[in-house]
Order: C-alpha cells, then sequence, then structure tokens
C-alpha cells in the first residue's frame, strides 16, 4: 500500500512538472515571435514573397473577431514564388495569437487592401497559405502617380530595418490612406500629426509618407544578391 502511494505521488509531481515546462513554452516562443526581424530574414524565410490584394474572407467570428478561416488573395506582384505561380492565394489562419493572420473584407463597394506579404506553404496542405510566425502583411498605398508606396509608420511587424530615413513623401490617391477622427486615439493623433506623417484632409486624416517598394526588394533580397 505504502509502495502504491509513493508511486502515485512520483507520477503527480512528474505530471505536475511536465505541465509547467508545457506552460512555458509558448511564453518562450512568443518571445522569439516578438523580436524585430529584417525583410531579408522574411524574406528568406518564406515560399512566397508578393504584393497582393484582398478579394474576399471567410472567417469564423468570436465575440466579433475571426478566429478560423481562410482569407483570397490576388496576386499583384510577385517577389519569390516556391512553386507555380498562381492568381488567387487561399491563406488560412486559426486562433489569437501574436501576429496572426487575418485580413479585412471589404465590401461589395470597395476594392480590398493591398499588402506585401510573407507566407509560407501549409506543410499539411501545399493548397493553401499560412502566414510567418513573425507577422505576414505589411500594407501598401498607391501613389497619385499610380505607384505601390508601404505605409509608414508600419504596422502589424517589428521590423529591424531602419525605414524611418528611408520614408517619403507621398500624395496619396488610395482610399485606404485615409483615417477618421474615431479611429485614432487622441494621444496618437496628435503624435503622428507632430511628426508630420498624418495631414488633416477633407474632414478626415491622411497619411502622409511612403518607402518605395523599389527600395523595400532591395531589402528583401540584399543577402542573395551580394
Amino acid at each position: 500500500m505504502k509502495s502504491h502511494k509513493l508511486t502515485l505521488t512520483v507520477f503527480l509531481l512528474f505530471s505536475a512538472f511536465a505541465h509547467s515546462s508545457e506552460m512555458a513554452l509558448p511564453g518562450i516562443d512568443a518571445d522569439r515571435k516578438s523580436l524585430p526581424v529584417s525583410l531579408s530574414e522574411l524574406a528568406e524565410e518564406a515560399d512566397l514573397v508578393a504584393v497582393a490584394q484582398v478579394k474576399d474572407t471567410d472567417y469564423v467570428y468570436t465575440r466579433s473577431f475571426p478566429s478560423e478561416g481562410s482569407a483570397y488573395l490576388k496576386i499583384l506582384i510577385s517577389y519569390k514564388l516556391n512553386q507555380a505561380a498562381e492568381e488567387i492565394i487561399e491563406v488560412y489562419e486559426k486562433g489569437l495569437h501574436p501576429n496572426e493572420c487575418y485580413f479585412e473584407n471589404p465590401t461589395v463597394f470597395e476594392e480590398g487592401r493591398r499588402y506585401l506579404v510573407f507566407f509560407r506553404l501549409d506543410p499539411e496542405d501545399p493548397e493553401i497559405y499560412r502566414g510567418l510566425a513573425q507577422g505576414c502583411a505589411l500594407e501598401i498605398l498607391v501613389t497619385e502617380d499610380n505607384r505601390y508606396a508601404l505605409k509608414f509608420p508600419l504596422e502589424g511587424m517589428d521590423l529591424s530595418d531602419k525605414l524611418d530615413a528611408l520614408a517619403v513623401n507621398y500624395d496619396f490617391r488610395d482610399n485606404y490612406a485615409l483615417l477618421s477622427e474615431e479611429s485614432l486615439e487622441p494621444a496618437r493623433r496628435d503624435d503622428l500629426l507632430a511628426r508630420g506623417l498624418i495631414i488633416p484632409y477633407q474632414g478626415q486624416f491622411k497619411y502622409t509618407r511612403g518607402v518605395d517598394l523599389t527600395t523595400i526588394r532591395k531589402l528583401m533580397f540584399q543577402e542573395t544578391t551580394r
């Protein structure tokens, strides 16, 4: 009987230790995901690097937030491909976590947002893509002369590249360059205004700066072109 109790105690202690170790791993992973990453590192890890536009989404929503499902994106410019090019690709995501890869669904009256995307092939289904752990998309805006520029300041990814000095002034013709008063917290609005990154525009605010995609392309593939 005493032997049985001793064995049970050892088993419970081992189980508790194993459980605590498993619980610690997500924290370690989260720390790694939160470290700044360079554009060249993202491009090297990705199976697909491209400029893409959101066409449609099919998500399950939990408390108004997407929690699982697919987005369908049209490839506009391909920079890196690890398989045959497709015009429309499916990008699957599941769960709520840091750097999750969900996209806003456009209404029937508007174009979808454009992004510089970094995707990997799903190891369980090579027909679909998944976002990288460090992040999957940086928003692109259309300039007055119909060119693409990375919106600045960046949102959705922590880059180690110093893009501040590379951002230049643009007059964007993209509706997604506009921000409503309600979408900005007062402190953030005042900071962006003080830095000249937005200006008042027709009762709203408008982004003023971006980084040319030619410059971004050089940063993404600098390691492979030396």
